[in-house]
Order: structure tokens, then C-alpha cells, then sequence
């Protein structure tokens, strides 16, 4: 599988920003793990950022940083540091289980 990821803007020496939508939403379960391995190498390997749009924790997991939206503004941002992925996967889920309401939506 060959995905071209040319940058969507450019900085100095072709460094630029890669936009991502729901990368692996059409995509095979294989496919959408070697297409997150790949873009988590980039951003290892050549310091290349990666700006993806997901709703899917798997997905995010592979990221350094996330950014939680709800309702327009930034709800809360986590960062893997050194946290493996299944504990980083963990954290994730456990912001989107507060994430989708309030407390008071139950009753």
C-alpha cells in the first residue's frame, strides 16, 4: 500500500503539516494499522505533524497529543509521553466517557 502524503502547506526544506479526516474510516482493519504505524513513524522519524480528525480511540491512540472537542471549545488535552499505547488508548477512553454529557443528562 503506497500513500502519498504530500504536505498540505509548506514550511522551509518541504517540513509541513499532514490534515488527516478519519484516516482510516474506509479502510480495512490491516490497512488502517499499517496506515497509523506509518504516520506515527513520520512524525517519530522526520518531526512531521500530524493533524488528524477521528472519533475513533484505536485511531487516536497512535497520537502524542489529543485535543477533546465538545461544543465548540477545547474540553480537555492529553499527551502519551512515555505511556504505551494501551495504557494511553485507557486514558482516552475514560475522557470520552465523560465527555458525551453531564451528570444531570440521566435523569
Amino acid at each position: 500500500m503506497c500513500i502519498p502524503l504530500k504536505p498540505v502547506f509548506s514550511r522551509h526544506k518541504g517540513d509541513g503539516v499532514q490534515i488527516t479526516d478519519e484516516p482510516t474510516g474506509a479502510l480495512d482493519s490491516r490497512s488502517s494499522s499499517m496506515l497509523l504505524a506509518m504516520l506515527e513513524e513520520l512524525n517519530k522519524n522526520l518531526s512531521a505533524t500530524i493533524l488528524m480528525v477521528t472519533h475513533d480511540a484505536f485511531s487516536a491512540s497512535y497520537c502524542q497529543r489529543i485535543l477533546f472537542i465538545k461544543d465548540g471549545i477545547i474540553f480537555n488535552e492529553i499527551h502519551r509521553a512515555n505511556k504505551s499505547r494501551k495504557d494511553f488508548f485507557d486514558e482516552i477512553i475514560e475522557v470520552v466517557s465523560v465527555l458525551g454529557g453531564e451528570s444531570n443528562d440521566l435523569s
